[in-house]
């Protein structure tokens, strides 16, 4: 667009530019667009609101999306088709830009959160794992594009040489760290394909997993004078691992990659929740679990797996929330943190929140929108914690799930009798530690 504009064109002329979206009244300059239902449509119909989602959701891919139109009052928005990948020359070309790699000078006091990010690397970006919370589709694609590792190496050595440079590399990684290629090899020519998902719900035929390029990385980031240590911290998709049939990138994952916890994203460990999330069932999760653990002592590691959980995503009633209480339960953990689903713009689980409905087949979702509700499967997930208590409690009761209460092991809280006062906590407390 800037180049253009530096030639002359005026901007109300800037309408063939992928990646771009512009409002007219006239569409007798396009051909081979899908009209979507009009904005007076879909804000009045939560049927036409799905049906409109799912037709952008088809179309997030550059080499097969189509333009979208959308009635709109007097006129129509049109959105052409997404922007091309990068390639990897363009990708190198934005990192090799002499940035000052320190937050803006117009803020006064220090920013904390500059301590990760400055010594962290960006390897790629887009990603194929179709989590349908997550709006990356939409803004970076699932065509993985990956930088160069002489640009890579290029950035470590100017982080290696600033002042306050320890010797740990923070991170290597992008939206998912250990996707260093397309899925496919047809994905660079004919796209991603619109209907179907490269891991879900069970890996492709035509699925390359490879984590050689990834390793080699490493690495050489490694072997790096003055690095001591290479971790790895942004995301890491279990799943592509453990369908890697070569452990030679697990077992240098945990001999050198890991500080002190590998942080995985199961989410939830109900398969009905995870169906509608897009994730990976949970037999190939718990057998990830095993084989982390196994490889751990193999090399007299005592590290441990923090797992994210998600409460309250679509299809996630007091049921499921319990499935998965007793799940952590059973593994003696209790998160620190939760993430309670919240809408977030352009993605599946938002249309399903929204309309309750499933986009893709306009079947019926169930989802929490009482706060309360909400509250009380976020408090089952964190049971342990005395503060819920209560919701515990009324979670319990309203799921007519009474066997949980008790003094029992597999009871996930006292009963309120033994709840009163300074003893029901420490003994509380002793009884976790105990199991």
């Amino acid at each position: 667009m800037a180049d253009e504009l530096d030639k002359g064109i005026d901007v109300k002329y800037l309408t063939y530019l992928d990646g771009t979206v512009y409002k007219t009244k006239d569409l007798s300059t396009l051909s081979d667009y899908i009209l979507l239902p009009s904005f007076e449509e879909v804000r009045d119909s939560k049927k036409k609101y799905a049906q409109s989602f799912k037709l952008q959701y088809l179309n997030t891919d550059h080499y097969n999306a189509k333009i979208l139109v959308e009635p709109y009052r007097d006129g129509y928005v049109v959105q052409n088709r997404p922007n091309r990948p990068l390639t990897q020359q363009e990708f190198d070309d934005a990192y090799a830009v002499d940035y000052m790699r320190i937050y803006h000078p117009s803020y006064k006091e220090k920013v904390p959160a500059i301590e990760e990010v400055k010594f962290s690397l960006i390897s790629n970006r887009g990603c194929y794992g179709g989590c349908n919370f997550c709006a990356l589709t939409f803004h970076q694609g699932r065509i993985i594009q990956t930088r160069s590792h002489e640009s890579i190496l290029e950035e470590a050595k100017k982080i290696i040489a600033e002042p306050d440079f320890k010797g740990y590399i923070h991170d290597v990684g992008g939206p998912t760290a250990n996707f260093r290629a397309p899925a496919c090899d047809k994905q660079t020519k004919m796209g991603v394909c619109p209907t179907k998902q490269c891991l879900w719900p069970k890996p492709c035929n035509n699925l390359k997993v490879d984590h050689t390029d990834y390793l080699s990385l490493l690495r050489q980031l490694r072997e790096l004078p003055s690095v001591k240590k290479v971790f790895v911290r942004s995301g890491i998709r279990y799943d592509y691992l453990m369908y890697d049939k070569d452990d030679t990138f697990f077992k240098e994952l945990i001999q050198h990659h890991i500080s002190g916890q590998l942080k995985v994203a199961p989410e939830h460990i109900s398969n009905r929740v995870l169906d509608k999330m897009g994730k990976p069932r949970s037999e190939l999760y718990k057998k990830f679990v095993e084989k982390y653990y196994r490889i751990n002592a193999e090399y007299d590691k005592n590290q441990y797996l923090v797992p994210y959980l998600m409460s309250s995503h679509p299809g996630s009633d007091l049921n499921a929330a319990i499935e998965l209480a007793e799940y952590l339960r059973d593994i003696h953990h209790q998160p620190e943190q939760v993430q309670d689903f919240y809408p977030t713009l352009g993605t599946l689980s938002t249309a399903m929140y929204y309309t309750g409905l499933d986009p893709r087949d306009n079947t019926p979702v169930y989802v929490a929108k009482n706060a309360h509700e909400k509250a009380m499967q976020r408090a089952l997930i964190q049971y342990r914690n005395p503060a819920n208590y209560d919701l515990v409690y009324e979670a319990l009761v309203k799921a007519n799930r009474q066997d949980l209460i008790g003094f029992s092991k597999k009871c996930l809280i006292r009963p309120k009798t033994a709840q009163k006062g300074r003893n029901y906590e420490k003994g509380y407390q002793k009884n976790h530690y105990r199991r």
